[in-house]
Parts: C-alpha cells; structure tokens; sequence
C-alpha cells in the first residue's frame, strides 16, 4: 500500500510514530531475547560453552549481511521487517514452549541464535531503508535521532525487564515476553503508509549478485558515501573493541568491579541518548560533514583518556563525553547516508555501513583480547583513538564529505 505522506515534524508524524513504536518493541524483544538466551547458556553448560553460543548468531549476520541489504531493496523495506519480526516472535514462542515441556540442550540454543543471527541480517539493512518512505527528506535527521533515543530505551530497559522475567517464571518466560514484544511491532509495520518513490522497481533487475555489485559500484561512484564507509568502518574498528572488550579488563585492573562498568556503561548511554535527543528537537545541524569529522577526532581524545583516570567517578563523566560525542557524529552520519542515498539502493548502502559495527569488529575481540594481555589497557585505548582520530580526520580531508549539508527544514 502506497499513499502521499502529509508534510510534517518527524516527532508529529503518524506514520514516523508507528514506525518508532515497531522499532522500540523489537529492540525490546531483541534485549529481553539475547538476555534470556546468555541465562538458559549458561546455565545449560559451561562458560565457554556459553560464550559459544552467544557467538554463534555473529556468524551468519556478518556472512549474510550484504545480501540481506540486497533482499530489502529488492522486497521491499516494510515486507522483509515484517517477515523478520514474525520469524523471530514465532521461533521465541516456540522456544519458551520446548522449555516448559523440556530441557532442550545446548544444540537447540545455538540453532535458535543461528536463526535469529540469518534474520538480524536481513532485519537490520530493512530498517535502514524505511526511512525514506515514511518521513520527508528534510526530516530524515530527527528521524535518526528518534532512532537512537528508541535504541538507547531498547538497551536500558530490555535488560532490567528480561530479569524480572527470568525471576518471576524463569527462562520460558522471558522468551514469552520477547516473542509479545515481537508480536507487538507487527500490526504497527502493518499500518505503516509508504511514500512512492521514484525509480522504485531498479533494482529489482537481475540477480541478487548483480544487484549486489550494482550498490557496490553505487557506493564506489558516489562522492560522499564512498568515502563515508570508510569513515563508518574505521571508527567501529576503533570504538567497537575497546568498549565491549577493554572495559571489562580496565574496570578489573582500577578495582571499579562489575557495578563500576554498569555507571560508566549507563554514562556512555546517557551521552548517546543525549546526542540522539539534541538532534531529535534540532532536526538539523549546520556544516554537517565538519560537524561530524569533528565531534569524531574529539571523541576520540575521550576514548584514549579513558584509559587513564583513577577513579570510577571520573570514568562516568568521560564516558559521558564518549557517548555524546560518539553519538553525535554517528547520528550525523547516519543521517548524512539517508539524505544522499538513492532509496533505491538505502537497501544495500545500510547493509555496508552495518558491517563494519556488527561483522568486521567483532571478528577482532580476540585480536583486542590478546594486546589487552600483552601490553594492558593503556596502549591499546591509545590505538583505538588514534584509528577514530584517522576516521574523523579522512572525513574532514575529503572535500565532498566535508561540505556535506543535511536539507533544512521547514522550522530552521
């Protein structure tokens, strides 16, 4: 179903909320899901089988990820989310009723996370491309913004809920309260009225590879998004690893302890929620590109002091300034890739701007782990800074990304 979208604030819009509500009871249902699955894990076998489970869903989404880009511009964004989301609520039932009636092992766990890594695959690139067709392009940017603050509520909440579920009736509830919260964005996805766009059916001409090579060469050819891959991949390289790897092992070593990573994991939050609502009530930033370069080379500075303040306090405060800095230029970015892209091929450009974040740097952790051992903390938060220094000093040296301007809008 197509319709002309009436013109308005992105944060006033029917068809942008319905979108923001199916986004936040998946990312509910993705928190509550991975939570429940780590618990069942662990308490199936041992640690490292646990942790291998855990790791099994990174597998297909990252060797599946650019053809699920190919899958949402070749099916549309709205049918591949909501085909995902049903899979997911329908596996997640399916589950909480094998552990009511049984004790699957650990072989049925690892499946239903090689289920739910295949689907993240195509999941993630669809969202990415629905954008376009539920808001005006000058509102794309507060459309972002209202994507990070639902993300970053996803993060908060979906942990503390998937806990009270495991206390209250154990693991099979806490899959039952992910599968409602998947069932929950469907009928919003399905109330969902998408913009025509122009040129729609490009790329539905050939096969999937060719399709793929054509966003490739798409990407390759464009002057500010080629260039801003390698922006988006060499800042995951250098954020992903410290923060989901070297923190664990620098709150070991300051004594700050389990409760010292939750403060500064809730400061980074509150940063990046920050950023996310300062461009949500903006709806734009002036000089985007150099925004972005900037606030990126800055963010960097906090990532490598990181490394070196004493006390837990402290730690929050600068992962605070992480976060919102981070946020920020990932915001900027985020939205820079709506406006300029095609909606033709939003598809398969999202795909690659996820894979450095979510199949690339992950690939690292052991690499991260092992200079961890070697050398500690220190050096390593002072490489990781430097590889997002690099990132946002590229962006600011290449002319086109520079002077990238996200529209104005009606307000500014």
């Amino acid at each position: 179903m197509t319709a002309v979208i009436e013109a308005r604030p992105a944060h006033r819009s029917p068809q942008v909320l319905r979108w923001l509500g199916a986004y936040t009871a998946s990312t509910l249902g993705d928190s509550v899901f991975y939570l429940a699955l780590s618990w069942s894990a662990v308490t199936s076998g041992t640690p490292a089988q646990a942790g291998l489970v855990m790791a099994v869903a990174a597998v297909p989404r990252a060797l599946l990820l650019l053809f699920g880009g190919v899958i949402a511009d070749r099916l549309g964004p709205r049918r591949v989310v909501i085909v995902s989301d049903t899979v997911r609520c329908l596996v997640t039932f399916g589950l909480a009723a094998a552990l009511l009636l049984a004790a699957p092992g650990l072989w049925a766990l690892a499946a239903v996370a090689l289920v739910f890594g295949a689907v993240d695959a195509v999941f993630l690139p669809a969202v990415g491309a629905l954008p376009p067709r539920i808001a005006e392009r000058d509102q794309l940017a507060r459309v972002q913004g209202m994507r990070g603050l639902s993300y970053r509520t996803g993060a908060i909440l979906g942990a503390p809920l998937g806990g009270l579920a495991v206390a209250l009736g154990g693991t099979a509830s806490a899959f039952g309260v992910a599968g409602v919260l998947f069932a929950l964005s469907l009928p919003l996805l399905a109330a969902l009225r998408l913009r025509p766009l122009p040129q729609e059916d490009r790329a539905r001409d050939g096969t999937a590879l060719h399709d793929l090579a054509d966003g490739l060469r798409y990407l390759r050819g464009h002057p500010v998004l080629g260039p801003l891959m390698i922006v988006v991949l060499l800042s995951d390289l250098g954020f992903v690893g410290p923060l989901n790897v070297g923190l664990a092992v620098l709150a070991e070593q300051r004594g700050w302890g389990a409760a010292g990573i939750g403060w500064v994991l809730a400061g980074f939050g509150v940063g990046a929620g920050g950023a996310s609502l300062f461009l949500t009530v903006r709806g734009r930033i002036g000089r985007t590109g150099v925004v972005m370069g900037g606030t990126m080379v800055l963010g960097a500075v906090a990532i490598g002091a990181l490394a070196h303040v004493p006390h837990t306090a402290a730690a929050v405060l600068v992962a605070l300034c992480v976060g919102l800095l981070a946020g920020l230029s990932g915001a900027l970015c985020n939205a820079l890739v709506q406006t300029e892209c095609d909606p033709a091929y939003l598809g398969r450009v999202s795909a690659v701007a996820s894979l450095g974040s979510l199949g690339i740097a992950p690939l690292g952790y052991p690499v991260t782990g092992a200079a961890l051992g070697a050398w500690g903390p220190g050096p390593v938060f002072a490489v990781s800074a430097a590889v997002c220094a690099l990132s946002g000093v590229y962006g600011l040296a290449v002319r086109a990304v520079r002077r990238a301007e996200l529209p104005k809008t009606p307000e500014s």
